[in-house]
């Protein structure tokens, strides 16, 4: 009649082998589940995880790629610039040709000996900003009028040369209109 009290020890040490390899698997121990050693030793060639090498290289990548990145956004505050730079050069032109559209025919014909030659400076700070030059000739009863806008930095050079080479010395906005009466 022992055997019922025999097969209870077998299952109780069945049990106690399983809770044992359980705790010996959390604390690391038993190297089924791939868990690093907590207790300090060392880890076993096994182990996964990042050499020194592999995040240099890491981060090398990550440096050049934001090196891409800054050359990108230094290329788009130039193109903003220069954008604005039109933007403005196309506004001044507008206003000169509505300016001389308002002319009466006698006005128009005065200022067809001599280019008008105008220094701009937008902001107020006494520097040129920019240079604009128009210049109206005549046709039977209509005048051509041609406004040509080019960076402040131009006032150095000659009217007629500027007009002869707008491209050559870099214009801004070269613009050209008929007026008729």
């Amino acid at each position: 009649m022992s055997l019922p009290a025999d097969r209870a020890a077998i299952s109780n040490h069945r049990v106690n082998n399983m809770i044992i390899q359980k705790i010996q698997r959390l604390l690391g121990k038993g190297q089924s589940n791939g868990l690093p050693e907590i207790r300090g030793e060392k880890p076993s060639l096994g182990e996964k995880g990042f050499s020194l090498i592999e995040v240099l290289v890491g981060v090398a990548l990550v440096a050049i790629a934001m090196l891409g990145l800054a050359q990108l956004f230094i290329y788009s505050m130039m193109s903003n610039a220069r954008a604005a730079q039109i933007s403005t050069a196309s506004f001044l032109a507008r206003q000169q040709i509505e300016e001389v559209r308002n002319l009466t025919a006698d006005e128009l014909n005065t200022l067809i000996s001599t280019p008008i030659d105008e220094q701009i400076d937008i902001n107020a700070d006494t520097t040129i900003d920019y240079r604009r030059i128009t210049e109206i000739q005549t046709t039977g009863d209509a005048w051509q009028v041609r406004v040509l806008i080019f960076a402040g930095t131009m006032i150095h050079m000659g009217t007629t040369e500027l007009l002869l080479n707008p491209v050559q010395n870099k214009a801004k906005i070269d613009v050209y209109t008929v007026i008729s009466r």
